[in-house]
């Protein structure tokens, strides 16, 4: 009897590097394998490499798969030079020194168009669907020029993170091979997402350069189509590889989303997600309008304070996540009046990158451990249910949410979030939702369908709670007092 095929799927996220190994056909989990990215918000892409023939390793090699795609974290900048080579460490998509540089882009374009930089939020709204800040690449481009103008005179090439790993895994000979996915591509700032062109207009006025035409910037395949084979070098010539995506995107395939579906991921980033038919352009700024995976389009709403919010405060409660989340959970909604605003490391949504942490409402009844803890979860929750709040506003159908991301694990976020969310929140059996969608693309290039192969679905638990609407309108009240810190 004929082997089943095999795909593997990498997720190449801010802190590791993992691969799952899944039965083409049935999606059945092989092997697994995992390793560690460096810290910080700037790192060497060889890091990435290095992580990845590691995890790998873990997973027991690639020799018996046939198939491979990255999902990997979005906006990172990946400068090369004519020769192919990395000009500078990249800057990941957490790094908020280009807050500035995202400031005068959204000037600049609004002057360049109509004579008035005030403009500038929709008139980068309608040309990329999404309002630039310090995360998109376009961003760190400005950054670039201004900040090392000899590093950015030597720019040939743009990759982003999953775009070069791709790039690696077929040997890196030349630019021909050099590729991306629109959902990656969306996130860049120099995209239309709505229209699937780049905008090289906008690349110059990011580089401060006017032969940004001689620019390679990565081919944007088609969501099955085949982005070569791996290299020969290195033995992976027996690999198709697949177009990849961005993290989010891969992440909504792995889940199996459609139109209607929302998922609140809460890593390292909160992000609040959805599938939808028509592209989304928010001159607020607060939905960004990125494309899926599949064909259609991915609005997100992002926040930079994720799980680290619930470190931060276990750190200092001194007790692990499981002693936090029963903290949490003996206190009462609304923490007797204390309201954490999460802006621990600055803020994406609202776009307030130099901004910290406050903690308002301190009384001696609500002076509790219980209440920090309570007030911690609820404060993260508030800021993503702001972000679904924006989703609704640009006419995105919210009909089930579902959490997930490594946060999900808390008990305390589980089942507050309902009541803060206002709705049902389903959540699935823990997973590697980035790498499982990769590994879903990668069985569907092999397969060359029109459609995804149906993988079975995994174990959901649905989450119910009386709505606190309290909650939020005391968040809202405060949040506000929070101001950006000077440059």
């Amino acid at each position: 009897m004929m082997s089943a095929q095999l795909v593997a799927g990498i997720d190449s996220s801010t802190q590791s590097c993992k691969v799952v190994i899944r039965d083409a056909a049935t999606g059945a989990l092989r092997r697994f394998g995992q390793a560690p990215h460096p810290g910080g918000t700037e790192v060497d892409p060889a890091a990435w490499w290095d992580a990845l023939q590691a995890a790998v390793a873990a997973a027991g090699g690639l020799d018996d798969v046939a198939a491979v795609s990255v999902g990997g974290q979005q906006h990172g900048m990946v400068a090369l030079d004519h020769d192919g080579a990395v000009i500078r460490p990249a800057l990941l998509w957490n790094d908020t020194r280009s807050a500035g540089a995202a400031a005068d882009l959204v000037a600049d374009l609004g002057r360049a168009e109509s004579g008035d930089p005030t403009a500038g939020p929709a008139a980068w709204a309608r040309a990329t669907g999404s309002v630039p800040v310090a995360s998109l690449t376009v961003t760190k481009l400005r950054w670039l020029a201004e900040a090392e103008p000899e590093n950015a005179a030597r720019v040939a090439a743009v990759a982003l993170p999953h775009d070069w790993l791709t790039w690696k895994l077929s040997g890196a000979t030349c630019f021909d091979t050099l590729v991306t996915d629109r959902s990656d591509a969306s996130g860049t700032g120099y995209f239309d997402t709505a229209r699937g062109t780049y905008r090289r207009d906008l690349l110059a006025l990011a580089l401060r350069r006017d032969d940004v035409e001689g620019i390679v910037l990565p081919r944007v395949l088609g969501p099955a189509e085949r982005a070569g084979a791996g290299h020969a070098g290195a033995g992976l010539d027996h690999l198709v590889l697949g177009p990849g995506a961005g993290d989010n995107a891969a992440a909504a395939l792995g889940l199996a989303m459609t139109a209607g579906d929302v998922a609140i991921s809460v890593g390292t980033s909160g992000v609040v997600s959805a599938v939808a038919e028509r592209p989304v352009e928010d001159p607020s700024g607060l939905v960004t309008g990125f494309a899926d995976a599949t064909g259609a389009f991915l609005p997100l709403a992002v926040t930079l304070n994720g799980s680290r919010v619930l470190d931060a405060a276990a750190r200092l409660l001194g007790v692990d996540h499981a002693g936090l989340s029963e903290l949490a959970l003996a206190a009462g909604p609304g923490a007797d009046g204390l309201t954490l605003v999460p802006y621990l490391e600055g803020e994406r949504t609202p776009n307030l990158p130099r901004a910290t942490g406050s903690l308002l409402g301190l009384s001696l009844a609500s002076a509790t451990r219980e209440n920090l803890a309570r007030a911690a979860v609820e404060g993260l929750l508030c800021g993503l249910a702001d972000g679904l709040d924006a989703m609704r506003a640009q006419g995105v159908p919210v009909d089930r949410v579902r959490l997930v991301g490594g946060a999900a694990r808390s008990q305390a976020l589980r089942e507050i979030a309902p009541a803060v969310l206002g709705l049902d929140v389903q959540v699935p059996a823990p997973g590697e939702y980035v790498a499982d969608g990769a590994a879903r693309q990668a069985a569907w290039v092999l397969a060359g369908t029109q459609e995804p192969p149906s993988w079975s679905g995994t174990d959901v638990r649905t989450y119910s709670a009386e709505p606190t609407p309290q909650v939020r309108q005391s968040y809202a009240g405060r949040r506000h007092l929070v101001a950006d810190r000077p440059a």
